[in-house]
Order: C-alpha cells, then sequence, then structure tokens
C-alpha cells in the first residue's frame, strides 16, 4: 500500500512541476500570437499561430526586418516589421521605403506603397513598423513609433496550419 501511494505523490509532483514550467515559460519567455488580418501578407495570410519570443529583446536588440507584435493603445496587439531603430531616418517616396536616405530591398512586401511619408527619425527607444501589405496596414506611419516597453516579442516560429510550419528569425 506504501508503494502505490508513493508512486501516487511523485506523479502528483511531476504533474504540478511540470504544469509550474509551463505557466512560467509563458509568462516570461515564450507565448502564442494568433495572426488576425491582412496587414502581413503575403508572409502571413492570417489566422497563422505564431510563437512569439518574449524575452529576447532582453538579451538582444531588435534587428531590421524583425517581426514584432506590440501592444496598441486600442488595447490590440498588432504584428509588423521592423523597418527602423532609435535615430534612423524613415521616409517613403516613389512606393518605396528609404532609410537613412537608402532604398531598402524588401522582397517580402505586397507591392509598390501608396502616398508619401516625409522624413521621421525614429526617437529612442521606439522602433518604426510597417506591415508588409503596406497599404492595408495600420503602423507607424499613422499610428506613429512603437515604443520598446509596448513590444511584447519577436515572432520565431509559425506553427499552425502545419504546412506553413518554419522559423521566422535569421
Amino acid at each position: 500500500m506504501k508503494k502505490k501511494a508513493s508512486s501516487s505523490g511523485e506523479w502528483l509532483t511531476a504533474i504540478l512541476v511540470a504544469l509550474s514550467m509551463a505557466i512560467i515559460i509563458r509568462m516570461f519567455f515564450f507565448a502564442p500570437y494568433e495572426v488576425h488580418g491582412e496587414s502581413m501578407y503575403p508572409t502571413f495570410e492570417g489566422q497563422e499561430l505564431l510563437i512569439v519570443n518574449k524575452w529576447i529583446y532582453d538579451v538582444s536588440k531588435p534587428g531590421y526586418g524583425d517581426i514584432v507584435v506590440f501592444h496598441t493603445v486600442e488595447q490590440k496587439d498588432f504584428i509588423k516589421r521592423v523597418i527602423g531603430l532609435p535615430g534612423d531616418i524613415i521616409s517613403v517616396k516613389g512606393g518605396h521605403v528609404y532609410r537613412n536616405g537608402k532604398k531598402l530591398d524588401e522582397p517580402y512586401i505586397n507591392g509598390p506603397i501608396k502616398g508619401v511619408v516625409e522624413a521621421k527619425k525614429v526617437p529612442p527607444n521606439h522602433l518604426f513598423v510597417m506591415g508588409d501589405n503596406r497599404n492595408r496596414s495600420r503602423d507607424s506611419r499613422e499610428i506613429g513609433p512603437v515604443s520598446m516597453g509596448e513590444v511584447v516579442g519577436r515572432a520565431d516560429v509559425v506553427v499552425m496550419p502545419i504546412r506553413e510550419f518554419q522559423l521566422l528569425f535569421r
């Protein structure tokens, strides 16, 4: 009888440890995020399930091209691509984005951009982000630069649908 009770206690301990680890990982390291809308088309078609790395920017700085999830004042999370880092000057003219006066090579976007954005300097501790579907995206052109304090993390993996599984970071 003691052997059975001991075995049950070990199982309960293992389950509690596993559950605690899952909660800690979810709260501090990685989180699921579902893509909604078409602002990141063709990179995402919408309804993809991603894993967001929540701690990466605690140990490294964001990079150009990173796909980030961030909070907005509307209490919604957005997903966009990092185009500008603090100190960069971003502009849009002739259907293209320019960073510090140099035209960006962006094979991931969905066609040329409509409109013009006069040169904007990215403030300290902020990012300039844009959707890949530039003509159907609310991004830093409209909402302004994103504070690093609002960034949830970097999208690292597409896990669903299974046929779309891929790593997103370089």
